[in-house]
């Protein structure tokens, strides 16, 4: 793989980082076989780890998935507040 790039965000506690870990796991890479995405939590972290075959499917990927990261995230922050797993 070409291209590679790692996030970790602090979602301040390990329910939380769960939480969004769990919304977004189902949401797969739409080509497999060019982007693989690997996600771990770990004392309230979400860490991702991008492996892609060309730095532009390495853009959209982190993009795209930047983006539905920041929804899961507010809608947790907003509505999450005493969610049980």
């Amino acid at each position: 793989m070409d291209g590679k790039a790692d996030l970790e965000v602090d979602c301040e506690s390990q329910e939380i980082a769960s939480i969004v870990y769990l919304a977004l796991d189902v949401d797969k890479e739409l080509q497999p076989d060019k982007v693989k995405r690997q996600m771990s939590v770990s004392d309230g972290k979400l860490s991702v780890h991008f492996e892609a075959v060309e730095a532009r499917f390495l853009r959209a990927s982190f993009s795209a998935f930047v983006d539905v990261l920041t929804l899961a995230t507010k809608t947790v922050e907003e509505f999450g507040k005493g969610m049980e797993l």
